[in-house]
């Protein structure tokens, strides 16, 4: 046991370093790169061109493929992003900030993502474009704060400061998410219930399913991707004048 707890704090510690994530990230982007881009593919290709027709919504039910698992992502990498405000509030990890600025611009575009297949989604279904639906105005309301976000970091001149200010946006964010997890539950929406369950049987077919969590794992690979590239190159900003980056960058690391 106490071998773990020591091997998990010097993870931990070694984490923090700008040096150390730099260099040991730079192993994982081809390897996440190679699995990515094919998973998706495939999900996106099974679902659009081979999964059975809905009965009720007809093909137009296809474009779940994208709606759903960037919704889940957007909402995912926000949760994140709140643990690194905590973090940095309580520990002031440094890392921790940098998380938060390389992955809010992300965040921001799958929740556009989300809204905008969500929009064509409900325009034949629905018969509208946008209604001020609970789901659909919580998830607006995640996208406010992500460009909150992004907006106040470049308010500060001085990278603490901003890390320190965002983190404690980021956290009083956070109330907005289980809101949009369970406004379907606590109010009457047009937006259908989850379809995907953990814990009783999901309320799709099978033949739809399988694609959609293959869609859904892909999204999160591909994010993993650009949050390694993002922040790789806010760190290379950072420290573009340490000597350990020009070190690394002239070979001689």
């Amino acid at each position: 046991m106490n071998n773990i707890f020591s091997t998990v704090k010097s993870f931990y510690h070694k984490l923090g370093s700008f040096p150390w994530f730099y260099k040991f990230s730079s192993k994982f982007i081809p390897i996440v790169f190679i699995l990515g881009f094919p998973i998706f593919f495939l999900g996106i290709i099974w679902g659009i061109y081979f999964s059975p027709t809905d009965v009720t919504q007809g093909e137009i039910y296809r474009i779940i493929y994208l709606h759903v698992p960037a919704a889940s992502v957007a909402q995912t990498v926000y949760f994140a992003m709140a643990i690194a405000g905590f973090v940095y509030v309580v520990w002031k990890m440094k890392m921790a900030g940098l998380f938060i600025y390389a992955m809010a611009p992300i965040g921001a575009s799958f929740t556009i993502l989300a809204l905008i297949s969500g929009a064509i989604w409900g325009q034949p279904t629905w018969g509208t474009w946008w209604i001020w639906d609970a789901r659909l105005t919580s998830t607006l309301v995640l996208l406010l704060f992500y460009l909150v976000i992004i907006g106040l970091y470049s308010s500060f001149d001085n990278k603490k400061s901003a890390d320190q200010a965002v983190s404690i946006l980021t956290m009083v964010g956070a109330i907005n998410l289980p809101i949009i997890k369970k406004s379907v539950d606590w109010w009457n929406t047009l937006h259908q219930p989850a379809t995907i369950k953990v814990f009783s049987e999901s309320s799709i077919a099978n033949e739809m399913l399988y694609p959609l969590l293959i869609c859904i794992f892909s999204f999160y690979i591909l994010v993993f991707l650009f949050g390694l590239m993002a922040m790789r190159a806010e760190i290379a900003k950072r420290e573009l004048n340490k000597s350990w980056f020009k070190n690394l960058v002239l070979g001689n690391d």
